[in-house]
């Protein structure tokens, strides 16, 4: 019968009931096997795909062959994927260029700075925002930051891509495939964080670091990469992928997670066409690569340097900014003596070659977990009275930056938190003065959107006042959470609005500003809120009553703007 050889050749990966095991994934109910025909699975079973563990079958013999194609393919035909689109959805997706009021990159904007110009919701109306909408997920702490664009809105959850009509909230087409056995981390989790857009296709990171091209109109698999190469056998990588994609002129750059559990990280740029590798830029060197000096033991095989955050671009320079986790091992350092570049920096990148312009460490020789992996906003404005171009960045060691940007150069460091001691502060050469490496903060800030408001000329962050695992004697802090907007000329705190709900709440919601002259935000107590700019006065609450983990974002259809958020396991849409 058919069942028999894949109990022979197949069952002992893949499990006798085809649900997966440790050593293979599953191939029942399974989106990937399900879109192929009869022949492709047969095909697969000839050339196999060493790549991913999976061995060539070209030696069996052909009836067998075909059986075993037949019975997955017959074992997938309940399974419910990418289903065709809706009646109306070949005409409610069109691919157009994006318009004024769309939402098109993870920040909205290339820049980084989640602010948006649309300022339909005001100060005057806000308290008359209502929920329009909610999506249920099937995953409860996403992440993501949806894209809309033209009335279509793209979300992710675990492995998972959906479209949906940006106005009812209705599902245009769904892609979605199993999650990869053996994954650790945020990875392990399902965390993802959105999509890229470009032309007819839009783009998503697996869980296991390979990036898709799916059919804009449809949802359809254009093509899959692994993003990250062939390692030796006696090298193990952690390698997860947890980011939005984010395009630059005709490629998808993309970063990835796992320094935690120990990889080598990089960014990498694969071409939009075919997801053909254009660069690729190592965040950890080799013997005789440039910042080899900074690690001053054993070659650094799986030094960590993390780059599981969207990074930011700026055209008219043509250059990526792009932030780096820490080193690994974490706290243990006997192994790496020296500043462990490029670990916590922010790079500054060209966006065709992925050649290093320059780098900017804030943490050297991270010993305490503190990834520079926090937003780096892009601001042109006048700064003690001369026309700079800035970059801003509110680190998880507690300092708030201004960088110019063209070198690198720092401008201003100053302390965001009311408590940060293992750092005295930043010298004239722009090295921490440091005091005590193990000392406070533990996360000052994080992944969470920033947003800078030309209104008022102040940059939103919100701060973790935490300070943990410090050595006896001294107190810690449990974790209180502020939203503060700061003076980016001197590093002030203008005005600040303390959070309420569990002071270790696992919340990032982040920012968003708006030209109506508002912040939204999450607070830890599942409330998403909006402020005035200008003072913090609060002006409208809604009560999710769920953890929020994702950042706000605008957009607008047939004409009228509307608010979105990712909180627990649902999308809301909020409008006037």
């Amino acid at each position: 019968m058919a069942q028999t050889p894949f109990a022979e050749y197949c069952a002992g990966c893949h499990g006798a009931d085809a649900r997966g095991s440790g050593k293979g994934p599953g191939l029942a109910d399974n989106p990937r096997v399900a879109e192929r025909s009869l022949e492709q699975l047969r095909a697969y079973l000839q050339e196999g795909n060493p790549n991913a563990g999976m061995p060539s079958f070209a030696a069996l013999p052909a009836a067998d062959l075909t059986a075993v194609a037949r019975y997955v393919r017959r074992l997938n035909n309940n399974t419910i994927l990418s289903p065709p689109p809706a009646p109306e959805a070949s005409s409610k997706i069109k691919v157009t260029a994006p318009q004024a009021g769309d939402w098109v990159t993870y920040n909205g904007q290339d820049s980084g700075n989640r602010y948006s110009a649309l300022k339909q919701i005001t100060r005057a109306n806000v308290a008359g925002l209502k929920l329009k909408w909610v999506f249920p997920m099937t995953y409860f702490g996403i992440e993501t930051t949806p894209l809309a664009v033209d009335g279509v809105m793209y979300v992710t959850g675990r492995n998972e891509v959906i479209a949906l009509d940006a106005l009812t909230g209705s599902v245009l087409w769904r892609y979605s495939r199993p999650m990869s056995p053996g994954m650790v981390g945020d990875a392990a989790l399902g965390t993802n964080r959105g999509v890229g857009l470009l032309g007819d296709k839009v783009f998503f990171l697996t869980d296991n670091a390979h990036l898709l091209a799916l059919d804009r109109t449809s949802g359809r698999l254009v093509w899959d990469v692994r993003t990250f190469p062939e390692m030796p056998a006696d090298e193990h990588h952690h390698y997860g992928g947890t980011l939005a994609p984010f395009v630059v002129h005709d490629t998808v750059v993309v970063g990835v997670a796992g320094a935690d559990e120990g990889m080598r990280g990089f960014v990498a740029a694969f071409r939009a066409s075919d997801g053909s590798l254009a660069w690729r830029r190592w965040t950890v060197p080799r013997s005789g690569e440039p910042g080899i000096e900074t690690w001053q033991a054993k070659e650094p095989l799986t030094g960590g340097g993390s780059t599981w955050l969207s990074g930011s671009y700026e055209p008219a320079t043509d250059t990526l900014y792009w932030a780096t986790g820490n080193p690994w091992p974490d706290s243990d350092d006997r192994d790496r003596p020296g500043d462990n570049l490029y670990t916590n920096c922010v790079l500054a990148l060209d966006a065709k070659t992925g050649d290093i312009k320059w780098h900017y460490q804030f943490t050297p020789h991270d010993k305490k977990d503190r990834d520079a992996t926090e937003p780096n906003v892009l601001v042109d404005t006048t700064w003690h009275g001369t026309p700079r171009k800035l970059l801003l960045h509110a680190d998880r060691n507690g300092f708030f930056y201004v960088l110019d940007r063209t070198e690198g150069n720092v401008l201003l460091a100053k302390p965001f938190l009311r408590r940060v001691d293992w750092a005295s502060g930043i010298g004239a050469d722009g090295r921490p003065v440091v005091v005590d490496p193990m000392g406070c903060p533990s996360d000052g800030a994080n992944w969470d959107s920033t947003a800078f408001s030309p209104e008022t000329r102040l940059y939103y962050v919100i701060a973790l006042e935490e300070c943990t695992g410090k050595p006896t004697g001294y107190p810690d802090q449990t974790g209180q959470r502020f939203l503060r907007a700061l003076n980016i000329e001197t590093g002030e705190i203008v005005w600040e609005i303390a959070q309420p709900g569990p002071a270790r709440a696992k919340t990032w919601s982040g920012v968003l500003a708006t030209a109506g002259g508002l912040i939204f935000y999450g607070r830890p107590n599942g409330g998403f809120s909006a402020v005035d700019q200008k003072s913090g006065k609060a002006l409208w609450e809604f009560p999710t009553n769920a953890r929020m983990k994702a950042g706000p974002m605008t957009y607008t259809v047939g004409g009228q703007q509307y608010i979105a958020v990712a909180a627990g396991p649902n999308i809301l849409c909020f409008g006037l």
